[in-house]
């Protein structure tokens, strides 16, 4: 029997059988590999760290010049060209999925995506998000900087910051509206501020709460220029309805120059001196939710974590026989005084943190001090006095925004810019540090508490004079000054209807020195010598 012509002999079929199914498995497992590949790749791509805040370029022209006594950030701008031409690093690896065409299914795989993550550090992407903070304005004009919230605590309630989304439109046309001489009509809005001044009518409530009331400070900060553009987060995760928000940070740059971080000018009979008290930056990780001073007994009153150092007795329990008792974190032992403020934290790149076991709307890792000072003062037109012994001090609203900003103290400013203080948290160049900065009132009426715990010792006046029935005593000043990631949210706890606005910023101290070690502060500060 002869063979059909076109029919192949059964051995040649099953080799060419078996060679057909090798080549579909090689095949099938090159397109798998090629899929996982780029499954991987957009995984990578989706864990890329968000920025959520910009970074802060340098002074783009001579209107903005640091401090003459600071060279270090003249110097950051060279730093941050490296930044700027990243972009041009980035083109050869664009070029590598051209080397990788020969195989069939790798240009799909997604590998430029996987480059354009690292695109998201360069500066130009932020406005890109400006769409969705433009977006609450046409809903209200208040809720600019709220991103897209639909919470009614999206938008900060405040007074002037009112009329700042209209003004800040024009920024970014400065060119063209500063020559037309139609900014009269850009006046009117100020004919509009009498209704911003109606809240200040709702004072009264401020008075529900006893705590909080108490001559306010002599220094108060001036409102952030309303035609400085505000600095926008990368996108809406990056905040949630209980802030912060875009508002609550500003460019270092846009601060106008200010004294108020200054003392009075020295009289003629001015104690000039000063005493630093050296107790760490809390590397015992003592922290509590507790505030002795305005609510003894009570565990979490404050509603938010408190980072302490000096004294290692001070909680909701302590009393002034267990705080003479107690250990501290101060170099000089004779110094158990407490000393304790809000902490500062700091979120993931997606804006996102691990919450608080106790109190879940403070989220973020707790972002310790890079450094603590501590620092007594003098009296611009006296000497001091010795404090009284266990005397309990607060400086600032932890309430600040329910309370109408009543004793607002709050003072945030950026190494190497000390002359330029917000009531904002501010975004620092690069090399900067982000610094609070806490002065507390210092004239005395000799007692060492009272009932809404500011009467009995308050400010003195703008001369630096204390008022009848008070004498001045060693003024404490707090610096505070932290490391924070750059581009990274970053904001102190609060209680939940703070918003964790900047402006709550507080500290407290209870007087636990010896008798001795006092009167060593008192003679330092009023010899004039620094001790």
């Amino acid at each position: 029997m002869s063979m059909g012509r076109h029919q192949i002999p059964r051995h040649l079929r099953r080799r060419l059988v078996a060679a057909g199914t090798a080549a579909v498995c090689i095949l099938g497992t090159a397109v798998g590999i090629g899929i996982y590949g780029a499954a991987q790749a957009d995984n990578v791509a989706d864990a890329r760290p968000v920025q959520c805040l910009p970074e802060v370029p340098p002074p783009a022209s001579s209107e903005v010049v640091p401090p003459p006594d600071e060279s270090a950030p003249p110097e950051e701008p060279p730093a941050e060209e490296p930044p700027a031409e990243e972009p041009p690093a980035e083109e050869p690896p664009a070029e590598e999925p051209p080397a990788e065409e020969p195989p069939a299914e790798e240009p799909p795989a997604e590998e430029p995506p996987v480059e354009e993550p690292p695109a998201d550090e360069n500066p130009e992407e932020p406005p890109a998000d400006e769409p969705p903070a433009d977006e609450p304005p046409a809903e209200q004009g208040e809720e600019a900087q709220s991103f897209g919230l639909t919470s009614p605590q999206g938008a900060r309630p405040r007074g002037e910051p009112t009329q700042e989304p209209p003004t800040e439109q024009p920024p970014g046309e400065q060119a063209p509206e500063e020559p037309p001489a139609e900014e009269p009509p850009a006046e009117e809005p100020p004919a509009e501020e009498p209704p911003a001044e109606e809240p200040p009518a709702e004072e009264p409530p401020a008075d529900d709460d006893s705590n909080e009331e108490g001559p306010p400070p002599a220094e108060t900060v001036p409102p952030v220029p309303p035609d400085a553009p505000e600095d926008e987060f990368g996108n809406e995760d990056c905040t949630d309805e209980l802030g912060p928000f875009a508002q609550d940070f500003v460019s270092i740059f846009e601060v106008e120059p200010n004294n108020l971080a200054d003392s009075p000018a020295p009289g003629a009979n001015a104690s000039t001196g000063t005493f630093v008290s050296d107790c760490g930056t809390n590397e015992n990780e003592k922290f509590n939710s507790d505030n002795l001073i305005a609510a003894p007994g009570k565990v979490n009153a404050a509603e938010h974590t408190h980072g302490h150092v000096g004294n290692l007795d001070t909680n909701a329990g302590s009393t002034d026989e267990s705080l003479l008792a107690a250990g501290t974190t101060c170099e000089n032992q004779a110094d158990k005084s407490s000393y304790y403020w809000p902490v500062l934290r700091v979120r993931n790149a997606d804006g996102n943190g691990a919450e608080d076991d106790t109190n879940a709307h403070n989220t973020g890792e707790i972002l310790r001090p890079a450094s603590v000072l501590l620092e007594f003062r003098g009296n611009a037109q006296s000497d001091v006095v010795a404090m009284p012994p266990l005397l309990k001090v607060l400086t600032g609203n932890s309430k600040a925004e329910t309370n109408d900003n009543a004793n607002t103290n709050a003072k945030w400013t950026c190494s190497g810019f000390e002359d330029r203080i917000t009531d904002k948290y501010p975004l620092c160049p690069r090399g900067s540090q982000v610094v609070r900065i806490a002065d507390f009132p210092s004239c005395s009426d000799g007692n060492t508490d009272s009932a809404n715990h500011r009467d009995h010792i308050v400010f003195p006046d703008e001369t630096g004079a204390c008022p009848e029935g008070t004498q001045a005593v060693p003024q404490l000043r707090i610096t505070l000054s932290y490391d924070v990631p750059r581009g990274r949210v970053f904001a102190l706890d609060a209680f939940p209807a703070e918003l964790h606005s900047p402006r709550t910023d507080h500290n407290d101290f209870i007087n636990v020195m010896s008798e001795d070690l006092m009167n060593e502060v008192v003679s330092c500060i009023n010899s004039g010598r620094n001790c």
